[in-house]
């Protein structure tokens, strides 16, 4: 329902900017919709959500491809990009519960929701106490099973549920200065053809250019790292008076260690700072927890 609504939202924009467009709509399954019943960790991480939509980009039976950034690997398929980021919505995550508690609120040993193991490390280090418990599904079946007292409480994207309309079911917004979001977190991606100019002329009015240059910080970040699903990382940057800020982290899945690093510059250079705050990150130990995952 939600990718639905923000591609039904980009064919709204794209038919209002150009008369006569007439954009159609095309629903891919992914496997990532389909496997529900796994932690998205111990199955293939985030190409799982957009790696038959870019076949159908590839095959030339789609044009463009609407994708959440946060799900979109750091490398892209040879002869695709991506065309347009249009204007980021709230990137932080937020805590919904049953009875209206924070989480320094939450019961002793209290249950929690996520299927995402950078979120479940955070939670771990602030609440070491909290069970965490895997939760998949859209956002309607999250909450439901929140509601029918499943859990206690479950942590959400604040931008899935704005784009929504439920922002009235956020408990509480997580500062990313105590708990950083996924890499490209609440921005959507517009993926094309890289030859396709006709497509691309389509789409650039649509294009935020301070939304780029954060999203492009946050995916150097990540290409750094080498990261995936499999590892707790997290980052977020921002522009403010014509400075870009960064801020990144790696975290061991129990959430014992927890390593974070910040850079600022120009946003003409993006990429270096992403680059910059990953190393720093691998050179104070985050190396070693990255090297412990992937041999497990």
């Amino acid at each position: 329902m939600l990718a639905l609504k923000q591609s039904g939202n980009v064919k709204a924009a794209m038919e209002a900017l150009w008369p006569g467009l007439r954009v159609e709509l095309q629903v891919v399954k992914t496997t990532g919709d389909k496997i529900l019943d796994v932690p998205l960790a111990k199955v293939g991480g985030k190409g799982l959500f957009v790696k038959e939509i870019e076949d159908a980009l590839l095959a030339r039976t789609v044009d463009l491809a609407v994708h959440s950034m946060k799900d979109v690997p750091a490398i892209l398929p040879e002869g695709l990009e991506i065309g347009a980021i249009p204007k980021r919505e709230d990137p932080r995550d937020v805590i919904v519960t049953r009875t209206g508690e924070g989480i320094a609120d939450l019961p002793m040993g209290g249950r929690v929701g996520t299927s995402s193991l950078r979120r479940a490390s955070q939670i771990r280090k602030l609440r070491p106490d909290i069970e965490i418990a895997n939760l998949r599904g859209n956002i309607e079946t999250r909450l439901r099973k929140l509601t029918e007292g499943a859990f206690d409480a479950i942590i959400l994207a604040a931008a899935g549920l704005h784009r929504m309309g439920w922002q009235n079911r956020v408990t509480s917004y997580l500062d990313p200065a105590d708990f950083l979001p996924a890499i490209g977190q609440g921005a959507i991606g517009i993926e094309v053809r890289g030859n396709d100019g006709e497509v691309r002329e389509l789409l650039a009015p649509l294009h935020d250019p301070d939304t780029h240059v954060a999203v492009e910080a946050e995916r150097s970040l990540l290409r750094t790292l080498e990261g995936g699903c499999q590892v707790p990382i997290g980052g977020h940057a921002h522009l403010v008076d014509g400075t870009l800020t960064l801020s990144g982290m790696v975290a061991s899945i129990d959430g014992e260690e927890l390593f974070r690093a910040s850079r600022a510059g120009s946003p003409s250079q993006a990429r270096k700072i992403g680059r910059d705050v990953g190393m720093e990150l691998l050179d104070s130990g985050a190396r070693r927890i990255l090297e412990e995952i992937y041999r497990a």
